[in-house]
């Protein structure tokens, strides 16, 4: 992108949107762009640049495809990319630039022969291959970077589930989610979901058969540590068979001594078992306040875990926008920072 911002004279180059913008007292540059099912190759100038190159690459990796008309090589790779487009059914996005007629880009990719192959993802080049590669190598170029088709099956899924449960549709949700784990067993962002969909719906043996696959991770992996510090709590509520007894009890015992932190650590187990979130942390805050260290920080990675769970999915927002925090997360952890370091 250097090279491109010296090409549009945009120094230093804010971004590739500048540099373009820039780019049009040098002339159009023409892309073709192939869509899946062979389709009508696409025009692209400078006023959608962005939008089918750039931004596109946001979302799906786009491969430019740097050729010539003359070029006995590119004509060789040109039908192997389009059969691979098609095939891989919309996991990436080809792009064909003819380096004769936009001399400038190609410049600016720093282009030296042709056939040459750059991927862009999420706005930047991550690798390339230059001459006609057979098939099988191209292949294990784009598997490189490519999600598999059960990656992105298990993706699509996972965000059919987000919306449907914004809409309230558990059934369809938890559906989506199995479904997607079963597509896709390293998706850890959906097994993530499933487990804690299960948990809320009060499905625990169903959520530690989901869970078992991962739990080895749990000490690592600050989501999966949140999930089975909850399964903890709900195993120590199961342990006692009148809940509000063992609440109020619990509440005594801290009458008669602030510092019981073993009474206020148990009842905000209890707590967490009723998702009662930010009355759960209130108690564990109150550990925090007198022992910050308390049994090897339990309080503050209990409190943490459920900042973990609470935490909604971000909102899709424009591109450059950050998404808006949850308040009552947001609170909580200014809540916790206070604490810790005062």
């Amino acid at each position: 992108w250097n090279r491109l911002c010296r090409a549009t004279g945009v120094a230093p180059c804010k971004g590739v949107g500048e540099a373009t913008r820039s780019a049009r007292s040098l002339g159009v540059y023409r892309f073709y762009v192939l869509a899946p099912e062979n389709a009508d190759m696409i025009d692209v100038t400078i006023e959608n640049f962005e939008t089918e190159v750039i931004a596109a690459s946001m979302s799906t990796p786009v491969l430019v495809d740097f050729w010539a008309p003359w070029c006995g090589p590119c004509k060789t790779l040109g039908p192997i990319l389009e059969k691979l487009e098609v095939a891989y059914e919309g996991r990436f996005k080809l792009v064909k630039i003819d380096s004769d007629q936009e001399q400038q880009l190609a410049g600016a990719f720093g282009i030296r022969s042709i056939p040459t192959c750059i991927l862009l993802i999420n706005g930047q080049p991550v690798d390339g291959f230059q001459g006609a590669l057979p098939e099988g190598q191209v292949r294990a170029f784009l598997d490189k970077h490519v999600p598999s088709a059960e990656e992105a099956l298990a993706e699509e899924e996972e965000e059919q589930a987000q919306e449907a449960l914004a809409d309230g549709d558990t059934d369809t949700a938890l559906e989506k989610l199995q479904h997607a784990v079963a597509t896709d067993p390293a998706n850890d962002d959906a097994r993530f979901d499933y487990v804690k969909l299960l948990l809320q719906l009060g499905r625990d043996d169903d959520a530690k058969v989901a869970f078992a696959p991962v739990i080895a991770k749990a000490p690592t992996v600050r989501r999966f540590d949140a999930l089975q510090r909850w399964m903890n709590a709900i195993d120590f509520a199961a342990t006692s068979p009148d809940k509000t007894s063992a609440l109020a009890g619990f509440d005594a015992q801290i009458a008669a001594n602030k510092r019981d932190f073993d009474a206020r650590f148990a009842r905000a187990q209890l707590l967490m078992d009723a998702q009662r979130w930010t009355d759960a942390m209130d108690e564990l805050l109150d550990i925090l306040m007198r022992d910050k260290a308390w049994n090897s920080d339990l309080a503050r990675k209990t409190y943490i875990a459920i900042l973990e769970l609470i935490e909604p999915p971000k909102v899709k927002v424009a591109d450059g926008q950050i998404p808006p925090d949850d308040p009552v997360v947001s609170s909580y952890r200014r809540r916790l920072s206070s604490v810790v370091l005062s």
